[in-house]
């Protein structure tokens, strides 16, 4: 069967699927802990948001190790080390009871998450998929990690309706254990001759060389800054900055009586919207320019920033924004990823694409890091929702220049 015909669904994708919903549910869950835990040892805010903010730089140095790792070892062997890091960072950290610890050992869960997340499962995914079907692949796996985040939250906070959160940690420490049981789906197609004649350093150096790659790399940090400022301190930004629930209310009456619940199940609904948004800005990244869509789409994030920070917060105010605003979430990732691949092949796509998320998750350090830091000195988080707006319109502007072109037929013109 020509490749262009090869099926969309296959044991690769449903596998990936599994691996990144698994990971990507308890990693959205790290901000339903802030409150807990700073009150249960006294920590400052900033305490707490430094581990997270450690773990978001960790998962950024581990990509490109673990896509090199990958491509060197095997898509298999990369989940396994990933998965076993993740399990230990998560057992290890609910025994910390200084900052310090906590800080330390979220460098495991980072790099787990490295391991288990999409710098892997992008590639495996994408060098599976056939040309036609590359782009919507893609966004599925993507659009998994948006279920996981809205299982993940939510499960999260019912769990420590009843059980304490070091408990909690163990038991998504035996969940991410679970994918080990999607591996046997994990095989790919061997690379082409083509491919294997050309070396990594080979690759990496015209990447380098190429200023669209250093645009696309600029470009990625504010949506690491947005996405995990949001995730770490959105739950606790809604517990004390939104008004009340009132009691017969539409809102109280499915069981949202608090604006804890209510900051746990935007983090939920972020991720529902963004199943059908990143699902969508895939199948336009098949059809129109993918820098285009990538501007366009942080240009909407800043708009919709900017408004919610201009507006009261409400209930209503936080459930308008987490559906707009999810519907954006990850729709950057297989149009980001998708461009990679285009733009200089599939061979070492993990490798490239996990240097360019190495950009994002430096804005994920600074989103976090700067939420709890600004927020025990100033007592709000308005100052950092205003920086996120402003790189995010600067992500917009530095995406147009990128030249969608293979860099192959560049070369031979």
């Amino acid at each position: 069967m020509p490749q262009s015909k090869a099926p969309l669904m296959s044991p690769v994708l449903i596998g990936g699927c599994m691996v990144i919903m698994i990971c990507f549910a308890i990693r959205a869950s790290f901000g339903v802990f802030q409150i807990p835990i700073a009150e249960e040892f006294g920590w400052l805010r900033s305490d707490f948001s430094m581990a997270i903010a450690i773990q978001n730089l960790a998962w950024g140095i581990g990509q490109p190790l673990f896509g090199a790792f990958a491509e060197k070892f095997g898509d298999r062997r990369a989940i396994i080390v990933g998965a076993l890091t993740y399990a230990a960072g998560l057992v290890l950290s609910s025994f910390a009871v200084t900052p310090g610890a906590h800080q330390f050992l979220e460098i495991l869960v980072g790099f787990g998450i490295a391991g288990t997340g999409f710098g892997v499962i992008l590639a495996i995914v994408g060098r599976a998929a056939s040309d036609e079907n590359r782009s919507m692949a893609l966004g599925i796996v993507t659009a998994a990690g948006s279920m996981g985040q809205v299982i993940g939250a939510p499960t999260a906070e019912w769990l420590l309706g009843f059980m304490p959160w070091q408990s909690v940690f163990l038991v998504f420490a035996a969940s991410i254990l679970m994918v080990l049981f999607c591996l046997p789906m994990m095989r790919t197609p061997p690379a082409s001759k083509a491919a294997l004649e050309e070396s990594m350093s080979d690759i990496l150096g015209k990447a380098f060389r190429d200023p669209s790659y250093t645009l696309i790399f600029l470009g990625f940090f504010s949506c690491g800054y947005q996405l995990s400022f949001v995730t770490a301190h959105f739950p606790a930004f809604v517990t004390e900055m939104c008004g009340p629930i009132q009691p017969g209310g539409m809102l109280y009456n499915i069981g949202i009586t608090s604006t804890s619940a209510l900051g746990a199940i935007a983090i939920s609904l972020i991720g529902a919207a963004n199943i059908f948004g990143t699902l969508f800005a895939s199948w336009l990244g098949k059809r129109y320019s993918k820098k285009y869509l990538l501007a366009g789409i942080y240009i909407l994030r800043t708009l919709v920033a900017a408004t919610f920070i201009l507006l009261p917060i409400t209930p209503t105010s936080v459930i308008l924004f987490s559906i707009v605003m999810g519907s954006l979430w990850l729709a950057t990732v297989p149009l980001t990823s998708g461009l990679v691949a285009y733009i200089y092949g599939l061979r070492y796509m993990g490798t490239l694409y996990g240097i360019v998320f190495f950009s994002h998750q430096l804005g994920s350090f600074l989103g976090v890091w700067l939420g709890g830091r600004m927020y025990d000195t100033f007592g709000d988080y308005t100052l950092v929702w205003w920086i996120g707006v402003g790189i995010g319109a600067f992500s917009a502007i530095v995406h147009l220049p990128v030249r969608e072109i293979p860099l192959g037929e560049r070369t031979a013109a």
